[in-house]
């Protein structure tokens, strides 16, 4: 694959979930669509792994709820029960943003 001019740059996303867990639903739902509507968005590299699946948690990572985000292993977002999807979907495009930062 040819790298594209600043794509060498972008930070990574990486986002803990659980895969019936609404607001990670929401968060996946939002990042799709953020994606498919920006080129740029579409560019960013998503990670996202499942917390049912980890054995060893990252020593960088620190949260209690899900979805949380992180951007170059920096937290920018955990969910909080009542989070609405506009929340969910402003910081999913908040990450989005800080990842084409570079």
């Amino acid at each position: 694959k040819k790298i594209e001019r600043g794509e060498a740059n972008m930070k990574k996303i990486t986002i803990f979930h659980l895969v019936n867990c609404p607001y990670c639903v929401s968060a996946k739902r939002a990042a799709g669509k953020l994606q498919a509507e920006n080129p740029a968005y579409a560019s960013v590299e998503i990670e996202w792994k499942d917390e049912s699946k980890i054995s060893v948690f990252p020593s960088w990572s620190d949260y209690y709820y899900v979805p949380t985000i992180y951007v170059n292993q920096v937290k920018l977002y955990e969910a909080h029960p009542g989070d609405s999807d506009e929340v969910i979907e402003a910081n999913v495009k908040r990450a989005l943003e800080a990842a084409l930062q570079g």
